[in-house]
């Protein structure tokens, strides 16, 4: 069975972990492939509700290996303060793998990342000021810290000493901060050595043996194709890339490994930090799509902006990722209005635009050409087939369809794991 990937086709908080989770108990291993604790993910199993972080939401099925591949940066007291939280749940943890190549968010990343940010004032990007970037930049600029790391003090000593000669002089030089001890930071992340190392193994490896076993192995990206790096809003995106082609670098598995790519699309749209968002609202449809549809990140606990579904944007995802499906979620939270509109394109300079213009410039111009659809009024939360769904909703998600340029194979009506109208299988 080909490997599957499944990303964000918007900004981010589509719903993923529910998507994933669904899939879950039916696939062996579930893997994320980047990004770090910036990208959280909601689940609701029965009457329990799970945020998960760093850890790939495959972690909540029994039958699933969780993965945390070389793409990833880890912060190690996240993760280990997000396996103990699972443990008193009564959440079984001990089958989660950790790639010794992943990056290791340090003490002084999180500093520079939150200093950075503060520094820039109205030029802000909008980070989670949890050392991402930071450390990503340590990464390319080859003095990153590596979770092999750990196990070699004296090589680990050598990095720390590489890192902060450079990062010393521009938190006090610069920033007018006190200098960072190596000594320090060596001794706390050696405290995490010993907790961490079951986990660590050689994931690249493992993933390719069970593909070549027929496992079915899920690639689950964080955040959203509108903030990869390369492909997104730049410079308001993430460090890493969330698209599709980021698995095959993320978790060392080959693209002709990849037989599907599933985009998950929200039935309205939302993106939380800076950066141009031409169906934002700022009226009371916006606060109602916010409200109802419970939009505060996850990892951030920032409100989301809201704004109704640019399909514009879902036909990049579409482009940009190769999608072969989508997953459309809170479909039910758009319950209530008589009309809704839907941006087909953008008016930029006076001209119709149909897809993504490359320029920033342009697309911080965009506005949006709408066309309305008419609304429900119908409880959907019940609904298990797509003939249960109302008639109006139907044409909501058939437009939605159409415009997007890729199937809908299955269709989110509520917050929990049942909750869920299946079209089209994606195994």
């Amino acid at each position: 069975m080909p490997a599957l990937v499944l990303l964000g086709a918007q900004w981010g908080d589509e719903g993923k972990g529910k998507a994933t989770d669904l899939l879950g108990g039916s696939v062996d291993y579930v893997v994320r492939y980047q990004g770090g604790n910036n990208a959280g993910h909601t689940v609701v199993v029965g009457d329990q509700k799970y945020a998960l972080h760093l850890l790939p939401s495959g972690i909540l099925s029994p039958g699933c290996t969780p993965v945390i591949g070389n793409g990833v940066v880890v912060d190690p007291s996240v993760l280990l303060s997000e396996l103990s939280g699972l443990n008193e749940r009564g959440v079984d943890t001990s089958k989660l793998l950790i790639s010794g190549n992943a990056h290791i968010i340090t003490p002084y990343n999180v500093t520079v990342d939150k200093v950075t940010e503060r520094f820039l004032g109205k030029r802000k990007i909008g980070t989670t000021g949890r050392g991402i970037g930071p450390t990503y930049a340590d990464k390319i600029n080859r003095v990153g810290i590596r979770v092999q790391d750990l196990y070699d003090e004296s090589i680990l000593t050598q990095k720390v000493e590489a890192a902060l000669d450079v990062k010393n002089q521009i938190l006090t030089k610069l920033y007018n901060r006190r200098a960072i001890a190596v000594d320090q930071v060596v001794e706390e992340l050696l405290g995490y050595a010993e907790q961490i190392e079951p986990y660590v193994a050689d994931t690249v490896l493992i993933l390719n043996q069970a593909l070549e076993q027929d496992k079915v192995v899920l690639f689950e990206g964080g955040q959203g194709t509108l903030l990869d790096i390369d492909h997104g809003t730049y410079p308001f995106v993430t460090s890493s890339n969330p698209t599709a082609g980021g698995a095959c670098t993320g978790a060392g598995v080959g693209p002709t490994k990849i037989g599907r790519v599933i985009g998950i699309l929200k039935a309205y749209t939302t993106r939380v930090g800076a950066g141009p968002f031409p169906t934002e609202l700022f009226d009371e449809d916006g606060e109602a799509l916010r409200r109802i549809g419970g939009e505060r990140g996850v990892t951030t606990g920032r409100d989301r902006r809201c704004g109704w579904f640019d399909a514009v944007i879902a036909r990049y995802a579409t482009r940009v990722n190769g999608l072969t499906d989508f997953f459309l979620t809170k479909l039910d939270v758009l319950t209530g209005w008589e009309q809704i509109p839907v941006c087909v394109a953008y008016e930029i300079d006076g001209k119709r635009v149909e897809e993504l213009p490359y320029s920033q410039t342009d697309f911080h111009h965009a506005k949006p050409v709408y066309e309305t659809l008419p609304g429900w009024s119908e409880d959907i939360t019940k609904a298990k087939s797509f003939s249960d769904l109302p008639k109006n909703a139907q044409n909501y998600v058939k437009a939605l369809e159409e415009m997007s340029g890729a199937p809908i194979s299955a269709i989110g009506v509520g917050p929990g794991r049942d909750e869920t109208i299946e079209i089209n299988s994606f195994l």
